[in-house]
């Protein structure tokens, strides 16, 4: 690669310097404490407070590119589908009819996918930190989900309409939690929940040698992390997210079907009694919560739902606004989306997105870009696949971890595009660098 012979040269240069600096010896300390701050940060920071620490660890790597002997790019299979992506994205800015606005969405953009790069760079020389990222993680989905349930004792009101209540009655009407990420937003917390809950099913076996040798320690642990994630996965149902409904139920599907592949055939009519019992439980609950019957059952209302309703507007509008740009898009950002979009709107359905992250990337960066992207995501989850069923190692759950959690991500993204905001998007390539890294 032609970067590789670049950094080659550059390393020769700055290896000296490098070999002699006690900073450069500890860029890596440093490039992974600003990766924790941003983990940490997306509960209570804004965007641009998430971006500066997100930058700063990116211009850390660049430093270790240059200056480290040996660092190099090496692309895998599906690193390569998302170059193709990256470069129909750079074609799409290039020919877009608003420049100014589509370059601010490419610089974000670079950002998020500079940021997967130093997230794999770092990992790879530090694999031992993933246990601790996933514990990060975990104490995020802890913090918010005490949060969600003080708001919802507290029955928090609404900041926006969240709700179609013109054919609910009063018992039907949900608190919809939206926790301390900012702008505050249900679908926002919802999204963001789905993505970190995953974590917490891998730390009782990620610190199993810290524990003490004690008969019952890991049992107990692993009963107090099913316990936090039952905790977890309520604050979720709270927000009222249906976006989330749907990427949690994929979550839980998937999940139950690994784990039963992976289990001795002794257990497995164990786990399908466990597993039709949780059923029922859930069925019962849902069936009488009546806010929470009114909240799923208004996925099925279809145009009856007047959120529904909207987004059907809005999809029909983008899908005409893909028709006319398929080949390379518009160009970058939710700006530049909202520019193009008011030309194809119908009166009184404004958008500030398209309320599905494949129609976006279609409608933002051309049919290409979409094929690279999709390409990239599938690639991945069948890597994580393929690791999970032939590697039986610690590494086994924390791949298992972070692939759950891509899937509820994009499972989400089919209804909305709070994706595209940085507490979900960092989240979403650390856990893509994390099956980068392990499934080499």
């Amino acid at each position: 690669m032609l970067i590789n012979k670049f950094l080659h040269k550059t390393q020769k240069i700055f290896t000296p310097i490098y070999d002699n600096s006690n900073i450069l010896q500890k860029i890596d300390w440093l490039i992974g404490l600003n990766i924790f701050i941003v983990i940490f940060s997306s509960t209570f920071a804004n965007s641009d407070q998430i971006g500066y620490f997100a930058l700063f660890a990116i211009l850390l790597t660049a430093i270790k590119l240059v200056t480290k002997n040996g660092e190099k790019f090496e692309l895998s299979l599906a690193d390569k589908f998302l170059l193709l992506y990256f470069i129909f994205v750079i074609i799409s800015v290039a020919g877009s009819s608003l420049l100014y606005l589509s370059l601010k969405g490419f610089f974000k953009t670079l950002t998020y996918l500079g940021f997967y790069i130093t997230v794999v760079h770092y990992l790879k020389d530090n694999k031992n930190m993933i246990k601790w990222i996933f514990l990060a993680f975990g104490l995020c989905a802890v913090f918010e989900t005490v949060f969600a349930f003080l708001q919802n004792i507290g029955a928090v009101e609404e900041i926006s309409g969240w709700q179609d209540m013109s054919h609910l009655n009063p018992e039907e009407v949900m608190t919809r939690v939206y926790g301390t990420i900012k702008p505050y937003n249900p679908n926002l917390f919802g999204g963001y929940m789905l993505s970190v809950i995953p974590a917490l099913l891998s730390l009782p076996f990620a610190f199993k040698d810290k524990l003490l040798s004690f008969k019952y320690t890991q049992p107990a642990l692993i009963a107090l992390t099913l316990f936090l994630a039952f905790l977890s996965v309520t604050a979720l149902v709270l927000t009222g997210c249906r976006g989330a409904y749907i990427g949690l139920f994929f979550e839980f599907l998937i999940f139950t079907f690994i784990i039963f592949k992976l289990l001795k055939p002794q257990l497995k009519k164990i786990f399908t009694m466990l597993l039709v019992f949780l059923t029922l439980a859930v069925s019962f609950i849902i069936i009488s919560t009546a806010s929470l019957r009114a909240r799923i059952f208004s996925i099925f209302a279809m145009r009856s739902d007047s959120s529904n309703s909207f987004r059907f507007n809005v999809y029909n509008s983008c899908i005409q606004m893909f028709k006319d740009n398929w080949l390379l898009g518009i160009g970058c950002g939710n700006q530049n989306f909202r520019e193009i979009y008011g030309l194809y709107m119908r009166t009184g359905f404004d958008a500030l997105s398209a309320y599905n992250i494949y129609l976006e990337t279609a409608v933002e960066s051309g049919i290409f870009a979409l094929l690279g992207f999709v390409s990239f995501l599938i690639t991945n989850i069948i890597k994580a696949l393929r690791f999970i069923f032939s590697t039986k190692t610690i590494e086994t759950v924390f791949v298992l971890s972070a692939m759950i959690s891509i899937i509820g991500i994009m499972a989400h993204g089919i209804v909305d595009t709070v994706f595209f905001r940085p507490q979900i998007q960092f989240t979403f390539w650390i856990m893509i660098g994390i099956i980068r890294v392990l499934t080499k």
